[in-house]
């Protein structure tokens, strides 16, 4: 290896940092947050510095740079735009063997500073040895849309646990099977996110008494309206996680790539009026997985809680005693309606927006007379079928017939498909399109021509 990777302890150690303009300011807090005794010595100062001196976090030492302030210094820091200052800095430290840090100069260092992921006491360190440090920060922006603030909490909580774990289990291997159902223990982290310490103390509690080989649990996990790029932080945490993903045909392909490649993929696949795996059997899939003790992750389209069935699903695990969570996602009328354009209230079209099902359990009635009403945006989830019944009943309740229409195919996709045109076409234009689709209906949709932005795929107006 090229760096020997190294985490210092520099609580109260002496160290020095050599410049004090922007570049500077990024290293000085650093090694502050690391709670160096901080020495700063440098011609002027920005007011941050200055800030901090008065504050008593640093100590400034005005004037020209000398190799008697190395002096008792653990290490030292060359930040100035001054190339020869830095050089003759670093050959001071490297002749008293003390560490130092060259800025834009990795290749005269004695030790380099990383891209750094903070969640103390867990830290992650990501160096390319000084060769591509943007590639450095770019993967540590990856690493850091992985990993929950959480984790540093989850990291002191296992410190303190750690003595009586090896004392309650013998067994490597068996202490090591805890440590995974605590650190997957999504409930457990909820509540120290939440700073929940009796909620958490109960879980931790509930570990111990469990067996090891205990049941599972499952997630309800909102995969958006199709673009991966759209999936919360978090819902790529989770499936990532995951030991089984139960999925249907709402969840794109390119979220689906986002999955565990380990992990085992139950498709329940279903359309309006071609349930392929009836609802009942979804819930006792879930039921099932999780009673074998799998981290189960019930991947739904859009957002699990509005027209998705999750409630039901849950209301199943919670009747059997299976630990259940929920990472709600983008739904389908925000994100159809962002990347189509369209706002889905705004001061002179709409004061209000209702998310309405194209079909409801047998003999369910929608209220029409309030539907019909002007000044709203209509978002009609799974209503190609019943598109011409659509626009007969909000027609005779009163909406007129020029009010604008979208239809919305794969939205957020790149395969986007947009139709607009009016009320009175409605029937006619939702022969145009397949399913997945969204209708909308309202004055908002006439701003579409103004706001459209996302043309990836030849739209149809």
């Amino acid at each position: 290896m090229d760096y020997f990777p190294l985490f210092c302890q520099l609580k109260g150690r002496a160290c020095l940092l050599v410049g004090a303009g922007e570049v500077a300011e990024r290293k000085a807090r650093l090694l502050l947050d690391a709670g160096a005794a901080l020495t700063v010595v440098a011609l002027e100062f920005t007011p941050q510095f200055q800030q901090w001196a008065a504050e008593g976090q640093l100590q400034q030492v005005a004037g020209e740079f000398s190799a008697d302030l190395l002096d008792g210094k653990w290490l030292v820091i060359a930040a100035t735009d001054n190339e020869s200052l830095n050089q003759q800095v670093s050959q001071a430290a490297e002749q008293r063997r003390i560490f130092c840090n060259l800025v834009d100069a990795p290749q005269n260092a004695s030790f380099i500073m990383p891209s750094i992921i903070d969640r103390s006491p867990l830290m992650i360190a990501v160096s390319s040895g000084g060769n591509a440090p943007v590639l450095a920060r770019l993967m540590r922006e990856r690493l850091e849309a992985m990993l929950p603030l959480h984790l540093g909490k989850l990291a002191e909580l296992a410190g303190g646990l750690r003595q009586r774990v090896k004392q309650h289990y013998s067994n490597a291997s068996t202490r090591r099977r805890w440590w995974e159902k605590l650190f997957n223990h999504q409930r457990l982290a909820q509540s120290l996110a939440n700073n929940d310490a009796q909620q958490s103390t109960d879980f931790i509690e509930q570990l111990f008494a469990q067996p090891i080989e205990d049941q599972g649990e499952v997630v309800l996990v909102g995969a958006g309206p199709g673009d991966a790029s759209l999936l919360t932080l978090k819902a790529l945490q989770q499936i990532q996680l995951a030991d089984v993903v139960v999925y249907d045909r709402l969840v794109s392909d390119e979220v689906l790539n986002m999955v565990r490649r380990d992990a085992e993929r139950i498709f329940v696949g279903k359309r309006a009026g071609d349930h392929c795996v009836p609802q009942s059997q979804i819930n006792q899939i879930l039921l099932e997985q999780a009673q074998r003790g799998k981290r189960v992750v019930r991947l739904k389209g859009g957002d699990p809680f509005i027209f998705g069935r999750g409630g039901e699903e849950l209301e199943v695990l919670a009747a059997a005693g299976i630990g259940f969570s929920v990472v709600p996602g983008i739904t389908a009328a925000s994100g159809c309606a962002a990347y189509s354009g369209i706002p889905l209230t705004h001061r002179d079209y709409a004061q209000s927006v209702r998310f309405v099902t194209g079909h409801a359990k047998q003999d369910g009635e929608l209220d029409w007379s309030c539907l019909a009403q002007d000044k709203q945006t209509l978002v009609f989830y799974m209503g190609l079928s019943q598109a011409a019944e659509i626009q007969r009943q909000l027609s005779d309740h009163g909406l007129a017939l020029t009010t604008p229409v979208a239809l919305v195919e794969n939205g957020t996709s790149v395969r986007q498909r947009v139709v607009t045109g009016e009320l009175a076409q409605l029937g006619q234009l939702a022969t145009q399109v397949k399913s997945p689709s969204l209708i909308i209906i309202g004055g908002v949709v006439g701003l579409r021509k103004k706001l459209n932005w996302f043309s990836s795929y030849p739209q149809t107006d």
